[in-house]
């Protein structure tokens, strides 16, 4: 006589602060990790989002069901201190992850995940995850993966409900590298990896809020001799390395939070008159700095695919995004101009000052999802910097 049958047990579980409990099928990370649920529409790029420090203490949901299939290697990681793993704390999959299939894969997802100490969660219904955040709203949650399937669910919902969430919170000191440092690595080749510009005729000064590398190598390409110096870097120690220009990063946290320190700064250096381009958090604290406010959204923008809007060339590009806070335009003083909308929703998405080299965008130029409809705004820095120079030179 045969054994009854018996449900096989949930290895994984998503707990939300509602008290939602999604099961599914452990992989990656043992162990938990709380943070705030969003989603991405990406097709491509599982790695690149998964390091992006910008996602430090979000638990990623896929809407894309084949995540893993090109397996993981050493290039495609975005976070500058990979010691520290500043990137998403879990992932959520559809489907369950295959074995790699690709010429650069140097392992499988799984082992990768393992490494990084992400939580993952497969086997879930993302399309239903995805309608509940864009009706409800990014929600707190607790992702677990236990291989004996043994959860203390009450513990598990406690502790989504008890965790603050990001307002509030500053997570650029812990995205961001804490020493000054020069980068030299240049974009990537074809069948040749990462070059290195040799006689740099730029140096451009970062400030590194959680920065994605591929900015800084898409600046080394412009002939720059990129400086990255802290978070809280004064504009002293900042203007001490004489940068043709300014860069204001990406990264992670409310950025009403780290404006306590950073806004000061970058005002300071905006008065200088030196060119300044910043960068999704870049460029909320630079209008923080320049006095305007920015709020928490509903759902944020996550993905490769958002339709944006550039007034001063009247063309429509597409860009890559994540941002969970956004500008209020309305908040902007009259001598700071919008520049780019999304045409999603209508929010902020680009800002420059009116007769100053300095301006910033929302999305992530050197992202490639157009694959290069925005690298122009890194021409456009560089341009300002050339205009800079000879308007001195002339002085």
């Amino acid at each position: 006589m045969s054994e009854p049958w018996t449900p096989r047990r949930p290895t994984a579980l998503l707990v939300l602060a509602d008290g939602t409990v999604i099961e599914g099928d452990g992989i990656g990370a043992e162990g938990s990790a709380v943070g705030e649920v969003c989603f991405n529409t990406s097709l491509t790029g599982y790695q690149e989002i998964l390091t992006d420090p910008s996602y430090a203490r979000q638990i990623v949901t896929f809407t894309f069901p084949h995540i893993g299939n090109v397996g993981a290697n050493d290039e495609d990681v975005e976070d500058l201190v990979p010691e520290n793993s500043v990137g998403a704390v879990g992932a959520v999959f559809r489907a369950e992850v295959s074995a790699p299939s690709n010429y650069r894969s140097a392992g499988g997802l799984d082992a990768w995940l393992k490494s990084r100490g992400v939580v993952a969660i497969s086997g879930v219904d993302t399309r239903a995850l995805t309608a509940l955040i864009r009706e409800n709203g990014m929600p707190n949650a607790v992702i677990a993966h236990a291989p004996d399937g043994v959860f203390d669910r009450d513990a598990l919902l406690a502790q989504a409900r008890e965790w603050s969430g990001l307002v509030g919170l500053d997570l650029a000191k812990d995205a961001a590298s804490s020493r000054t440092e020069v980068w030299t690595e240049g974009p990537w080749n074809w069948d040749r990896g990462y070059g290195a510009h040799e006689n740099p005729n730029y140096t451009i000064v970062a400030i590194d809020y959680g920065t994605k590398r591929n900015i800084l190598r898409l600046m080394s390409g412009h002939g720059a001799r990129v400086v990255i110096v802290p978070p809280d870097a004064s504009a002293a120690e900042i203007l001490a390395h004489k940068p043709d220009g300014i860069f204001l990063s990406n990264g992670p946290g409310d950025p009403a939070a780290t404006a306590r320190y950073a806004a000061p700064v970058i005002a300071e250096l905006a008065r200088t008159g030196t060119p300044i381009f910043g960068i999704c958090l870049g460029h909320q604290l630079l209008a923080l700095a320049l006095g305007g406010r920015t709020m928490k959204m509903h759902q944020g923008h996550h993905g490769a695919n958002h339709p944006v809007k550039d007034f001063t060339t009247g063309k429509v590009e597409i860009v890559s995004m994540n941002h969970g806070f956004a500008v209020d335009p309305a908040s902007l003083p009259s001598t700071v101009e919008q520049t780019h909308v999304s045409l999603f929703d209508g929010t902020n998405c680009g800002l420059r000052v009116a007769g100053q080299p300095v301006f910033s965008v929302q999305h992530h130029p050197e992202a490639s999802p157009g694959p290069q409809d925005s690298h122009y705004l890194f021409q456009r820095f560089f341009d300002l910097i050339d205009e800079h120079r000879a308007t001195r030179s002339a002085a």
